[in-house]
């Protein structure tokens, strides 16, 4: 089988989503399935889908137009540019917003195509990503609520992605407060008020997410199994989704200490190493060009990742129990940072099974 790859089984995309999803809807809660990590391939979005999620999201308008023809709404995760607001209007139902004049484009734009567009507001909680500053919020509110062509269909907040701010009963509260004042503000109850991303499905067992917070937007969970406020697998779901494989092209013993003074590296970096004496290497046909490498997990945990190149990663075998020749594959899991770079590199290839 050609290498680098990354196998991908969507029995179990299906599965983490399923249970996500039932979790979540136990309490009220809708779930956007977000495709970003996967480049919006239709088989594993088409799986996130048959395990029930309510919207597909993404932050690349090429992902979306991508997944065009599956029927649930579409909608886009990143601020939009002000140059692809026609794109927007024209392949999105919802559209995540913080500015007064992107918004006031959307809803020209809406006006022109004859389609209205569902705006959803965001508001920063202190993560200091997008988002208008919550104390900001309801002047926004105030010059947007009577613009033709959009709706003002939500509210929403991110968490973790940036600040590491980690949510919390308090601060989704502080959302629900704003959530109300601006429904006064514009005389009808909001559709959506999404309480964050993956990172707020560690209060979901301990009944911390407050009742009107009915969408979340989940994208790692399902991928990876994992929640990302503390980065906790998740009971019940797979880790092992994604496996990234890379063929070995060379087993050396070599020293641990390069020899000779030591400068920078192809990548503007000096760097340091620890002298173990003479240790057996395998160098994989695979490197910074496909995958960020301190990133990724080896199957074999007696191997250490050394480092590498654009081309090679270098493992330290010495203590593997395993027998490696060349030619052998080994297998990592990966993490959210290796599966997105993996993913978009056209060098990994990618393999969608269903077993």
């Amino acid at each position: 089988m050609k290498n680098p790859r990354i196998e991908i089984d969507l029995n179990k995309i299906k599965h983490n989503t399923e249970y996500i999803v039932s979790e979540c809807r136990k309490v009220g809660i809708s779930v956007m399935g977000v495709t970003k990590a996967f480049c919006g391939d239709v088989d594993i979005a088409s799986a996130m889908v048959d395990g029930g999620v309510s919207f597909l999201a993404d932050s690349r308008l090429e992902n979306i137009i991508k997944i065009k023809d599956i029927h649930l709404p579409k909608v886009m995760l990143r601020i939009p540019m002000q140059s692809e607001v026609h794109d927007v209007v024209l392949n999105c139902d919802y559209s995540l917003n913080s500015e007064i004049d992107t918004i006031s484009l959307l809803s020209k734009e809406s006006i022109k195509i004859g389609k209205r567009h569902n705006v959803i507001l965001m508001i920063d909680l202190g993560d200091l990503r997008e988002g208008i500053w919550y104390e900001d919020s309801f002047d926004c509110i105030k010059k947007i609520k009577d613009l033709d062509g959009i709706k003002i269909a939500g509210i929403g907040t991110n968490l973790t992605c940036y600040g590491g701010v980690i949510p919390s009963y308090k601060n989704l509260s502080k959302l629900i407060e704003i959530a109300n004042i601006i429904e006064n503000i514009i005389g009808y109850k909001l559709d959506i008020i999404s309480g964050g991303n993956s990172s707020s499905l560690h209060l979901l067992p301990k009944g911390e997410i407050p009742s009107r917070i009915n969408n979340l937007r989940v994208g790692e969970a399902i991928l990876l199994g994992r929640e990302t406020a503390y980065g906790n697998i998740i009971d019940n779901l797979y880790d092992d989704i994604f496996m990234l494989y890379g063929e070995i092209v060379e087993i050396k013993k070599k020293p641990s200490y390069p020899v000779g003074d030591i400068g920078i590296d192809a990548f503007g970096k000096v760097p340091t190493f620890a002298n173990k004496g003479p240790r057996l290497r395998a160098i994989l046909a695979m490197g910074r060009g496909d995958v960020d490498f301190k990133n990724i997990i080896p199957e074999d945990d007696s191997i250490d990742i050394i480092g590498g190149s654009s081309d090679h990663l270098i493992l330290d075998i010495e203590n593997s129990k395993n027998s490696y020749s060349v030619g052998d594959e080994v297998g990592f899991k990966t993490t959210y940072g290796s599966l997105l770079q993996s993913m978009t590199s056209h060098y990994v290839k990618k393999i969608k099974k269903i077993y």
